[in-house]
């Protein structure tokens, strides 16, 4: 699946324009050698805008788990999401406004149906994004109807997809360079996560049809203990989640340029392996509703991330955000989300000695 420039992406090169010279005349440019990418590497490379989960509200079992009146809970970082060349999400359920669930919960209080109303497309689109990630745990609760529809709705609206059987890779041109997405879990009709042979084959593949190859992955545990990168196999309530470290590692080893975790609704640490950007996990990011936004799962990060055209790192930044009430993201002044990836970063990948500045900016 491929797309010309939308008339969301000429927006984003002005508002891009226009931060650009205000960083400008307020003095803000970037580090020196050795920190964040230089004014001419950010023009010759790409910037990727990524973030974790994404579940605007659900209007299942009943219209109460939406945001009154349909607002859009993305307006207050929409200036950061236009940053981006490629901006990236995970969207944790399908887009399907009616209909009864398919998924059957056993216990109702640790097992959630969710289903976004077709207007949170519009909002996906007026945000800026442009590749989503519909590998997930959530992608099934109503069935091929559920599938199949998402899928449609964002065909419409020229956002980028990935991750089901029906559909496991998309290519998308931005500043000259094809983008290759696909991504990853440990659910039917997912394309599977703990299938190494099909890991190597499908980003291989990819990788030949390409420029700059994204690779996603919905695994590991969830919630506030589960915090840290193990490096071993986890499982959540049975299932068996993956070894994400490994994983990671594997996908980059097959061709993958960045490497973007989801599923533990809580941030973790970063990494680099072979000059590739690596994310273990990026949190709730926007959600509404039945989430649980306590501690650490009501802070994420949006990651802007500079790679050459070749695909290597070259610098990146965190910006913070939280969650409050009953969901959507504003900027964290105080850097929760920061604070937690440094310290992480520092516990569980020490090798990769990531440096950091309290502005948000890293880099290995």
């Amino acid at each position: 699946m491929s797309r010309r420039s939308s008339p969301a992406g000429y927006l984003r090169t002005i508002r891009r324009t226009l931060l650009a010279s205000f960083l400008a005349l307020a003095g803000v440019h970037p580090a020196a050698a050795g920190g964040s990418p230089s004014a001419s590497a950010e023009q010759d490379g790409l910037t990727i805008v990524a973030v974790g989960d994404i579940m605007m509200g659900s209007g299942y079992p009943s219209a109460d788990g939406l945001p009154p009146g349909g607002a859009s809970l993305m307006a207050p970082v929409a200036g950061v999401l236009s940053q981006g060349d490629v901006t990236f999400g995970n969207l944790e359920g399908p887009i399907l406004s009616d209909g009864d669930a398919v998924k059957k919960c056993a216990d109702p209080s640790k097992c959630f149906a969710f289903r976004q109303p077709e207007y949170v497309a519009g909002q996906l689109a007026d945000a800026g994004f442009d590749l989503l990630s519909v590998s997930n745990n959530h992608m099934n609760d109503f069935g091929s109807r559920g599938r199949s529809n998402t899928m449609r709705i964002l065909a419409d609206r020229r956002i980028g997809f990935a991750g089901l059987d029906t559909c496991p890779t998309t290519v998308i041109v931005r500043k000259g360079l094809r983008i290759g997405f696909t991504s990853f879990a440990p659910v039917n009709g997912c394309l599977n996560l703990n299938d190494d042979e099909l890991v190597r084959r499908v980003v291989s593949g990819l990788r030949r049809q390409c420029d700059i190859l994204i690779v996603s992955f919905h695994g590991g545990a969830e919630g506030a203990s589960h915090t840290h990168v193990t490096r071993q196999g986890e499982s959540f309530y049975g299932e068996n989640r993956g070894n994400v470290y490994r994983f990671a590692r594997l996908a980059v080893d097959a061709g993958a340029d960045v490497v973007l975790g989801h599923g533990p609704h809580v941030a973790r640490a970063i990494d680099l392996y072979k000059g590739k950007f690596i994310a273990y996990s990026m949190g709730n990011f926007c959600t509404y509703g039945q989430f649980n936004l306590k501690g650490p799962n009501g802070i994420a990060p949006i990651l802007r991330l500079q790679v050459s055209k070749n695909g290597d790192f070259l610098g990146g930044r965190i910006v913070s955000v939280m969650q409050q009430g009953k969901g959507g993201p504003v900027i964290d002044p105080t850097g929760q989300s920061l604070e937690a990836i440094r310290r992480l970063t520092e516990s569980d990948i020490p090798e990769a000695k990531a440096k950091f500045d309290a502005s948000g900016r890293f880099w290995f």
